[in-house]
């Protein structure tokens, strides 16, 4: 047997029994399920949020002090300008009221009413009207005015604007429009963002039970350590794989029930490679964002021998993570800039950040290019980390870390 082939048996043997050493526990369950229960959690928060929000927003009006002559004229002109807006977006509800002997008065008055919650009060005649409008109510002010202008309109053509009959033809894009390019960016680099941020950090505690067990003394007399690492990773990345599959399939399940509107929005994603190459190098960047994070959380992880410093590891650990994240995120929104190409060549941004090229730009060859220095780094993150190892941890027997053993001499 080849020295290539014994080394490949070696890692897959390793990665064969952390896999299975992983999966097949009770435990696991409760980490495949973990996105049902952060979720419910999520779900009940939201809502309670929405049902405080919603109560609130229902108090919420604007007010018009106008004589009852205007106020049929600028109620249907209010109505008819709302029929422009989405049901999220209109303006708050409107009040006519008629005015009193002060109308001023009565306009700031408005604001201390305990059964509404004015947003915004136009009072004066229409040509030149007054308006008041409280906090984050600038927009609803703004709509006051355009209403005014458009009741006085109304009433200067004999009472109602002319109709228009539009004739409005929907228009389907031959290529991805710019913006639905940046989404499918934004959405590549958040999915391997928050996947590899609620994988990888797995990695780092798989060493610390074998060193108090004294295994991987045994593991490392019978196999390289640079095998025992890759193949440690690659059983980590098998229970990532398997986690995605489980999920993906429930997902692409749930989606066939969304709703037309909330599914024509996914419909807007158009990556300029085509969505077939997109969603290949998609798998490609998040496995090799997962091996190359993996590699450096292994390698500093295995200078850890207790629960206590690998949980003191994961502040960092995460740091690092939405740092990435943030880089890679400037990087799609700026392609072709400074920062996009720093975010490709940075190895543990690269990943993400090509993930997001391949959404603006049709051009294949970078991602092989990219793919192979991914790989090389890979390469290197696990030969350093088994090196430090070999010397910090196995050859001294010293079970401190190496930040914290003092330096001989």
């Amino acid at each position: 047997m080849s020295r290539f082939r014994r080394t490949l048996r070696q890692t897959l043997t390793i990665a064969r029994r952390d896999f299975i050493a992983t999966v097949f526990t009770p435990i696991f369950l409760l980490f495949l399920f973990a996105p049902v229960i952060m979720g419910s959690f999520g779900a009940i928060g939201g809502l309670g949020a929405a049902s405080a929000a919603d109560g609130a927003q229902d108090k919420v009006r604007i007010l018009a002090i106008v004589p009852a002559t205007l106020a049929r004229p600028i109620a249907q002109t209010d109505a008819r300008l709302r029929a422009v807006f989405r049901a999220d977006e209109a303006p708050p509800t409107l009040t006519v009221i008629a005015p009193a002997a002060d109308p001023a008065a009565q306009a700031r008055a408005a604001f201390d009413r305990k059964d509404l919650d004015a947003a915004a009060v136009l009072y004066g005649p229409l040509d030149r009207p007054q308006i008041l409008y409280g906090p984050r109510g600038d927009r609803a002010a703004d709509y006051l005015a355009l209403l005014a202008g458009t009741s006085i309109a109304a009433e200067r053509l004999g009472g109602a604007l002319p109709t228009v009959a539009a004739t409005k033809t929907a228009i389907q894009r031959r290529g991805s429009s710019i913006g639905g390019q940046h989404q499918s960016a934004f959405f590549a680099v958040f999915g391997i963002f928050f996947l590899t941020l609620f994988l990888s950090g797995q990695v780092v505690g798989t060493m610390a039970e074998e060193r108090n067990s004294k295994v991987i003394e045994v593991l490392a007399a019978a196999v390289p350590l640079e095998s025992v690492f890759l193949g440690k990773l690659l059983g980590m990345f098998g229970v990532a794989v398997l986690f995605v599959t489980f999920w993906g399939t429930v997902v692409s399940q749930v989606g066939s029930l969304l709703p037309p509107q909330m599914a024509a929005g996914f419909g807007d994603l158009a990556p300029a490679v085509g969505t077939p190459m997109f969603v290949l190098l998609f798998g490609a960047y998040f496995t090799m964002a997962y091996l190359l994070l993996g590699a450096v959380f292994l390698g500093v992880g295995a200078q850890a021998s207790t629960m206590r410093e690998i949980q003191m590891l994961s502040l960092p650990i995460t740091i690092l993570q939405v740092a990435m994240f943030a880089l890679s995120s400037a990087a799609a929104a700026r392609p072709g800039s400074w920062v996009a190409t720093v975010a490709e060549l940075f190895p543990l941004s690269s990943p993400f950040a090509m993930a997001g090229h391949a959404a603006n730009s049709p051009d294949l060859w970078p991602h092989l290019a990219a793919l192979a220095w991914q790989a090389l780094w890979v390469t290197i993150f696990i030969s350093v980390g088994a090196r430090m190892f070999r010397r910090g941890v196995l050859q001294s027997g010293s079970a401190k870390p190496f930040w914290r053993r003092a330096k001989v001499g």
